[in-house]
């Protein structure tokens, strides 16, 4: 209320009342009614729809699924699926698991690898999910869906996300730059670089070829073409470098073409 006391304070005008009734435009947005609802329409993923087809070809879960649609019929179960069937429920054809009473009931995905793999897809790669990270994705494929180790399985796949590979910056920091170290001696130790679209000589040369002593500093220049060849380079340091000081123990280039 204050800034906008603040706001209208710069402007020289006079309040008027307006009795709604004869404000009907403002009176209609101040006060819209609210209609009741004629009906509810949603959709159903076709992912549950799979789910539900699914567990037929689970030999362990189509048994827990018929025990529970159907508590009079003798099902054969194994002493372990017995101990946790109380966690399991069926509602509309699918499977529900839930850990003990206070947690959320979640939709058990059946044993099938490009099922689960469609469940991560939903979760990750499409434009709503936004290919987030490992827990993040995990948290969100948790909140709807159960199998067995899919901690392992939404870890797997964020790691082989090709887009995440591509734009995702590296987890942990490159290392630091390294000084080099110093020579013992000078031209022991030499630094080689190219110098190109310098301005043509008498021969057409546009280029340098630089050989610096990383002791000394000192520099030995050749001028090249901007074709200059492997041989050509090598034969230039026999002629500026190797002549008059020797065969050097190391060199140092940024790998010129």
């Amino acid at each position: 209320m204050a800034r906008w006391l603040s706001f209208f304070a710069e402007y020289n005008f006079t309040v008027e009342y307006k009795p709604g009734k004869q404000n009907v435009l403002a009176d209609a947005l101040s006060r819209r009614p609210d209609y009741e609802l004629a009906h509810l329409a949603y959709l159903e993923s076709p992912l549950y729809e799979l789910i539900r087809e699914a567990y037929a070809d689970d030999d362990d879960l189509a048994g827990l699924v018929e025990a529970l649609s159907a508590p009079d019929k003798a099902v054969e179960l194994t002493a372990r699926q017995r101990s946790r069937l109380h966690r399991y429920s069926v509602v509309e054809g699918l499977l529900y698991y839930q850990v003990d009473g206070g947690d959320e009931p979640r939709i058990v995905v059946p044993n099938d690898e490009d099922l689960r793999h469609r469940v991560l897809y939903e979760a990750h790669d499409t434009p709503l999910s936004g290919h987030l990270g490992r827990e993040k994705t995990y948290t969100s494929v948790a909140r709807n869906f159960w199998w067995p180790h899919m901690y392992k399985w939404v870890r797997k796949y964020v790691q082989t996300c090709e887009t995440c590979q591509r734009v995702k910056p590296a987890p942990s920091a490159s290392a630091p730059l390294m000084s080099l170290p110093v020579p013992a001696d000078c031209w022991r130790s030499v630094s080689m670089d190219f110098i190109f679209e310098l301005p043509a000589d008498a021969r057409g040369h546009t280029g340098i070829l630089v050989f610096v002593c990383r002791l000394s500093k000192m520099v030995r220049l050749a001028a090249v073409r901007k074709s200059v060849t492997a041989p050509q380079a090598a034969q230039l340091f026999v002629d500026n470098v190797f002549r008059h000081h020797g065969l050097p123990e190391a060199f140092v280039s940024d790998r010129d073409p």
